[in-house]
């Protein structure tokens, strides 16, 4: 599945790995070195998550229950807490993948098959 951007048409990443049950979504990106640059994590549901024990940062977007981007951010470190209540669920992405997507608040955010 791709991750898309309704505004822009343009794609967020090639390859989506959902995180739907509480065993995927407690796992994560734990144990990885990275997550390939067209790559993104969608965890559902979700409206916080933390980063320790991670060995890279992270660019992360939460997602309303339509899909639509709540809040953003770039270069998330390990050992940080990141949460957004109004989210349903958090896509996780490579750091530095949301600079020059224009992956604006508002935007709607949708999986492609």
């Amino acid at each position: 599945m791709r991750l898309m951007n309704d505004r822009t048409r343009e794609p967020l990443a090639d390859v989506v790995e959902l995180a739907d049950t509480r065993t995927k979504r407690r796992r994560g990106l734990l144990g990885r070195d990275r997550l390939e640059s067209n790559a993104a994590l969608m965890l559902v549901p979700c409206t916080a998550i933390h980063t320790a024990f991670m060995r890279f940062p992270i660019d992360i977007v939460f997602i309303d229950r339509d899909g639509y981007a709540v809040r953003t951010a770039s270069r998330v470190q390990p050992w940080r807490v990141s949460m957004a209540l109004r989210a349903r669920a958090v896509i996780e992405l490579p750091a530095g993948h949301l600079e020059g997507r224009q992956v604006e608040i508002g935007d709607r955010l949708y999986l492609k098959p």
